[in-house]
């Protein structure tokens, strides 16, 4: 047992050519598929293991995966290549932007097709892609995940899952209904400290758990990742050379590029970002997320808001989840933070040793009748107060009663789709939840109120003109998951 660790698109060729390439092409897809069918027979099925969509056999585990790539620049790109996707077959691009993602082509020396158009890319190639890893600004990841899954193809979606409640909603249905290898990239889930974490909770080392705080020093408005225009809507900009503008709106409203959408910066703005909630709170409300069982919330208030031009997300805030008690727990109160704070007022904890929320540089803090759990942003750095109850902890931790991930996230899901492993843990089955929760308040942030939530009906009640934007209306062309609906 190991001990808690604490503190812490291609070339052009002679059409001859291309000719031969495609033929052999087919050829060698129509082998791998019947040898993947043969295989993936002759496998005992275990009820650990993911089942697979019709018309889509499971590998086995000495094939290699086709994947595709759904963003495919900067470091969000590299992240799941250098993670293990390079280790299988990457057999398409694509991205809106030629010039953001003409590095990562460089450096990996593709020679594999490029596509602007996901939706291009999916028609031409599903059948010979197994997977995709979707790495898109939060607007698009909704359209581009289920645009695979209703092909069969297994999914890796970055965090937060989804754009609004209702999309959220619909890839977990989707999940149900196309029965896929579905992952959300909120990397701590994957870690030994979580486990730790959760496992110390469910031994009883801290006790109940009542009062959870969690929060986050930015956004650095006008920084790298949040852009702070003078004006909304911003000023019209010159669209890029190699830049597809409209393909990058996707299911957005028609507007004028802004210069500092991209590449990062459009988290600021609520028609395609949800600001620093979504974008951390995917992470570090993960610990207690898991931990406490905690299903969504039936109220969310703001009890504070910096001002914010409408449309662009706030330079700081607080807000107060209450989740109702289950069978296994008291009624739970999860205080969010954001921006800068004056601890001496706010976030205090003032029990076993901790004063407030950003003790030790804490970013979450899970507090019992007997002590605390506290953790880093990505669900790290996991430790225990009071210093008596963490020495205890220390020297007979609680049985690894939690399944350890070896090689990370993207390996793990990549485990599964070939069932030499588990279901990955943040799967669409938890990762839809928790993203409803970040989400339910980034809304009571937006709109600086009280969010009163049915979570049965899936519906605000107390606001009902605010849920408009737990569906959001998407473009002609990019409506996706209304047919899981209507079919049941």
């Amino acid at each position: 047992m190991n001990r808690p660790s604490l503190d812490h698109e291609p070339q052009s060729v002679p059409q001859t050519i291309q000719q031969h390439m495609k033929d052999q092409k087919r050829m060698d897809v129509m082998k791998r598929r019947t040898f993947l069918s043969i295989a993936t027979q002759a496998m005992a099925t275990q009820a650990v293991f993911p089942s697979f969509a019709i018309g889509k056999s499971g590998p086995s585990a000495n094939s290699k995966l086709n994947i595709a790539f759904i963003g495919s620049g900067g470091w969000i790109a590299r992240q799941p290549y250098e993670q293990g996707c390079r280790e299988e077959n990457l057999v398409a691009f694509c991205d809106v932007d030629r010039d953001q993602c003409a590095e990562n082509m460089k450096n990996w020396r593709t020679t594999q097709p490029f596509f602007e158009d996901f939706r291009v890319m999916l028609d031409k190639m599903h059948k010979e892609i197994d997977a995709v890893v979707v790495s898109t600004p939060d607007h698009t990841h909704f359209p581009a995940t289920l645009a695979a899954m209703e092909r069969g193809i297994h999914v890796y979606t970055q965090k937060p899952l989804t754009h609004n409640i209702w999309q959220a909603r619909t890839l977990l249905k989707a999940k149900e209904h196309y029965k896929v290898v579905t992952q959300m990239g909120n990397q701590g889930h994957a870690t030994n400290s979580i486990r730790q974490s959760v496992e110390a909770y469910r031994a009883g080392v801290i006790g109940e758990v009542s009062e959870v705080f969690a929060r986050n020093s930015g956004p650095d408005m006008g920084g790298e990742h949040f852009a702070n225009p003078a004006t909304m809507p911003p000023p019209a900009s010159p669209i890029p050379a190699g830049l597809a503008w409209d393909l990058w709106l996707g299911p957005a409203a028609k507007r004028d590029f802004y210069r500092d959408y991209l590449p990062y910066k459009w988290r600021a703005f609520y028609d395609f970002g949800s600001g620093i909630l979504a974008d951390w709170g995917t992470h570090t409300f993960d610990t207690p997320v898991w931990a406490l069982e905690l299903d969504p919330p039936d109220v969310v208030e703001c009890l504070e808001r910096k001002t914010s031009l409408e449309g662009l997300i706030p330079a700081g805030s607080r807000i107060k989840y209450h989740f109702p008690a289950n069978a296994k727990r008291g009624p739970v109160v999860l205080h969010w933070f954001d921006g800068p704070q004056d601890w001496s007022k706010v976030g205090r904890i003032d029990r076993f040793g901790a004063d407030h929320a950003a003790y030790l540089g804490r970013a979450c803090w899970m507090v019992g009748d007997k002590g605390l759990i506290g953790c880093d942003t990505h669900a790290g750095s996991s430790t225990i107060l009071p210093v008596e109850v963490r020495k205890e902890w220390q020297a007979k931790p609680p049985v690894e009663s939690i399944p350890r991930v070896n090689g990370g996230p993207f390996r793990e899901w990549l485990n599964a789709i070939k069932r030499t492993g588990p279901e990955p843990g943040s799967n669409f089955t938890y990762s839809a939840k928790l993203t409803e929760i970040i989400l339910l308040g980034v809304l009571a942030q937006r709109f600086n109120t009280r969010i009163e939530w049915d979570a049965k009906a899936g519906c605000i009640t107390n606001h009902p003109e605010l849920n408009a934007f737990v569906k959001e209306p998407a473009r002609k062309g990019w409506e996706y998951g209304e047919d899981l609906w209507r079919n049941g």
